[in-house]
């Protein structure tokens, strides 16, 4: 079996083992592994250049899947990372007190600085959140 045809088979097994064990890293590794397995059938280079390739494939690959992704990791049960930007209906306010619907919660808010008297049922955006107070804005 040739070079490249290892790698071929290399690629697609561990496009098999992400289907098996999913976990979305090991099919950027299989299609890098694919892509230098189509340079070594085509150009026959020696060790060194195909672990160039595999790397320059892999790179290539993962920086495509974190694209797609949205290019950034996500922060988890944090509550800025579910609540900053959305949108709250106003339930009431009673002075300082401001009491607001975001999805199906309640919270207790507090407008900032620029924001200045609001109604019953207008819609804010949330800018912050100040520990289990979120901070409205427009």
């Amino acid at each position: 079996m040739s070079v490249g045809l290892m790698w071929l088979v290399a690629g697609v097994g561990l496009l098999v083992l992400e289907v098996l064990v999913p976990g979305v890293f090991l099919m950027w590794l299989g299609l890098a592994a694919i892509g230098t397995g189509g340079v070594v059938l085509g150009l026959d280079v020696g060790l060194a250049w195909q672990v160039v390739a595999f790397g320059g494939f892999a790179a290539i690959a993962i920086g495509a899947g974190m694209r797609l992704r949205g290019g950034r990791a996500q922060v988890l049960n944090t509550a800025q990372s579910g609540l900053i930007g959305r949108y709250a209906r106003v339930l009431s306010v009673e002075g300082a007190v401001v009491r607001v619907r975001i999805g199906d919660s309640d919270w207790s808010a507090r407008l900032a600085r620029d924001v200045g008297e609001v109604a019953v049922g207008a819609e804010l955006r949330v800018v912050g959140v100040d520990g289990v107070c979120v901070v409205l804005g427009h």
